[in-house]
């Protein structure tokens, strides 16, 4: 089967271009569409084995770079200002309407992974995807990092990260191996964001943001792994709240239960992962089925 992706280039509504690409196979059944939500600092290339697979099973895959990263990295990032409020405000918008206006394929579903499976609140499109799907979604309160590892990763992300980003007016994340280098909007909200997500804005902006997460009426499987220093149970059941308007399932899925000692935070999009767990997520895509019933957690 032949899947050769086409690069895409996405305009937002303030006039930045992104750039991504376009998985599809060239004969075949025709399954829907899934856009892939990079984790922060992931590049979109990381999710290609993904896509790729996705396209083999029939759907049109979309991956692509928030603004800041990869190939949607302006010439300098130096006191950018990028927020996460506009990866998903701005840049996944565009997504979502790129998607439509080229006539793709419905189901229009999401695959998210970490803040990306989070950030589809802030984009008023995204009550017309048909499903979504997120693994280890959340948004970085330290409170909910796993409890073993909770003072390094307070220290590396919550007292080194916002020191350097004062620095150098961005994170020079590729230099210390610590993802990719970051926008300083981006690196501050991580650093200072408190436990609601909202008290990140402004005071006469939070009712109006709360509001439109709760919008969304689109079914959510919510994924997370018991070696996930990020996405714990606490972390994800954080995020699902803002969601209250939609159907949603989280699970917490063993990394013995996929035949793995470990998988962690970044794991599940590693192409090992091809015949176990990327193809029991095709339930979900294609039909809304939960393929971990035995691994639901109770709603909080």
């Amino acid at each position: 089967m032949s899947v050769s992706p086409v690069d895409i280039a996405i305009s937002c509504s303030d006039g930045v271009i992104i750039r991504g690409h376009l998985w599809r196979n060239s004969a075949g059944r025709r399954e829907g569409t899934v856009i892939v939500n990079p984790a922060t600092g992931v590049l979109a290339r990381y999710y290609h084995h993904f896509a790729r697979f996705l396209a083999e099973q029939g759907f049109a895959a979309i991956t692509y770079d928030y603004r800041g990263i990869g190939a949607s990295r302006p010439a300098s990032l130096r006191n950018s200002g990028i927020r996460w409020r506009d990866w998903g405000e701005l840049d996944f918008e565009a997504t979502i309407q790129w998607a439509l206006r080229n006539e793709l394929d419905r189901p229009l579903n999401l695959v998210g992974h970490s803040i990306g499976g989070f950030l589809l609140g802030f984009a008023p499109s995204a009550v017309l995807l048909d499903r979504i799907l997120t693994m280890g979604a959340q948004y970085a309160y330290f409170r909910d990092y796993a409890e073993s590892r909770r003072a390094s990763m307070l220290f590396k992300w919550h007292f080194a990260m916002p020191i350097l980003t004062a620095l150098f007016g961005y994170f020079p994340g590729r230099r210390l191996g610590w993802l990719e280098d970051l926008p300083s909007g981006v690196a501050n909200e991580w650093s200072f964001r408190r436990a609601a997500m909202e008290l990140s804005y402004p005071p006469h902006e939070r009712e109006a943001l709360r509001g439109r997460f709760a919008t969304l009426r689109t079914p959510i499987l919510a994924v997370g792994l018991t070696d996930d220093i990020f996405g714990t149970r606490a972390a994800i059941a954080r995020a699902l709240r803002y969601y209250r308007g939609s159907d949603s399932c989280q699970v917490e899925i063993r990394p013995s239960d996929l035949g793995f000692d470990s998988i962690g935070h970044f794991g599940l999009f590693h192409e090992r992962h091809r015949d176990g767990f990327w193809r029991s997520a095709l339930a979900w895509l294609r039909g809304g089925a939960n393929p971990w019933p035995h691994a639901e957690v109770p709603p909080r």
